[in-house]
């Protein structure tokens, strides 16, 4: 590992419905994104589905939620929010140093 490179945790709530894609193949095209911004992944955690505690649409109450833990360059978060950005398979993204 770089010395200049930090660790993040990373949290993204995963929106499979009416896609042919199963949860551990929109896991691993993240896992692609986060490789292709210089990161290594350290750690995956699949959290299940969880019910949302404050429900905006009722047709969507609950979704995936996936923890990945890895290191990358300092800008490394900015990059994979805005690759993901268009990704509809990705709700949500939580990015945080560790």
């Amino acid at each position: 590992m770089n010395s200049s490179h930090r660790n993040y945790r990373a949290s993204f709530i995963l929106d499979n419905r009416g896609k042919e894609e199963t949860i551990d193949q929109i896991v691993d095209g993240i896992k692609k994104v986060i490789s292709e911004i210089k990161g290594e992944v350290t750690g995956v955690e699949n959290v299940g589905k969880r019910d949302f505690a404050r429900v905006t649409d009722r047709k969507f109450t609950g979704a995936h939620y996936v923890q990945i833990a890895f290191s990358g360059p300092a800008d490394a978060p900015a990059h994979l929010r805005e690759k993901l950005r268009l990704n509809g398979s990705v709700y949500r993204t939580f990015i945080q140093s560790a």
